[in-house]
């Protein structure tokens, strides 16, 4: 029977008061929780140490180099990584503790199902489920890899298995929350096409946003979650119309 490996949790915050609790406490089967915040000025900080995580200030360079530095300072080899809006169902927990148990002999690395909640209910169909992840993984064997600060991800040189059970994603506080945050995104993305020598027509600001609508709502059955898959296929759209618009301005020289 192999060794019961050892499991550090993982996670990056920035002013997450009000999540970071419940992240923590969908934690607690994890032998660690390393806490690294960028400078949260509510009680982030406070409220992740007395849940028994450690907590170290890192200065936010971008979301894939936190990631990796969090992974970093682990006392584990085998990390598990998550957002401070994101939780561990118990289902998730028996399907990672039955692994570990097995010395997670299986596989470099484990993905699973993410689930966002959206105004009250999970979407379970369009662009926004499955939304497979993989978040747990030996450091040894990858991790936050490449140059790429935005929508990052875990690689791993092995087998890459997938777990039953869920990850809740409780992404977006408020309607405002989601548009800052895709504004954020779709900046950060148009910086980095353009570095990358990518290249927008005007076209791209009708064409992108209607087939990441149609992909969503109609393709991949975004329309079976009511109002609320409507509504988020929207919010997409809008998203991939001002990351192009913000691409062809940067053509332009007339900035982000």
């Amino acid at each position: 029977m192999p060794a019961r490996p050892g499991l550090s949790a993982c996670i990056i915050t920035l002013n997450e008061a009000d999540r970071i609790g419940a992240c923590l406490d969908s934690l607690a089967f994890c032998d660690e929780i390393v806490v690294v915040d960028s400078g949260s000025t509510d009680d982030t900080r406070a409220r992740a140490v007395a849940r028994g995580a450690r907590v170290l200030d890192h200065p936010f360079a971008g979301y894939r180099a936190q990631k990796d530095f969090a992974v970093a300072q682990a006392r584990h080899d085998w990390v598990l990584c998550l957002d401070a809006d994101e939780r561990v169902t118990p289902a998730l927990q028996i399907s990672m503790e039955a692994e570990r148990e097995a010395g997670f002999a299986a596989a470099a690395g484990y993905r699973f199902a993410r689930a966002t909640e959206y105004f009250g209910a999970f979407l379970r169909h369009g662009n926004a489920y499955p939304d497979r992840v993989l978040r747990l993984f030996d450091r040894r064997r990858g991790g936050w890899r490449g140059d790429r600060e935005i929508h990052e991800h875990v690689s791993v040189d092995g087998r890459v298995v997938t777990l039953a059970g869920e990850l809740e994603h409780r992404a977006y506080r408020s309607l405002d929350d989601q548009l800052a945050r895709y504004r954020r995104y779709a900046t950060l993305m148009a910086a980095d096409m353009h570095a990358r020598g990518r290249r927008a027509k005007l076209l791209d600001l009708v064409t992108h946003p209607a087939w990441r609508f149609l992909r969503g709502f109609l393709l991949r059955g975004g329309y079976r979650d009511g109002w609320r898959g409507f509504l988020f296929a929207c919010m997409e759209a809008d998203y991939a119309r001002e990351k192009f618009a913000r691409l062809w301005l940067l053509q332009q020289g007339a900035g982000p």
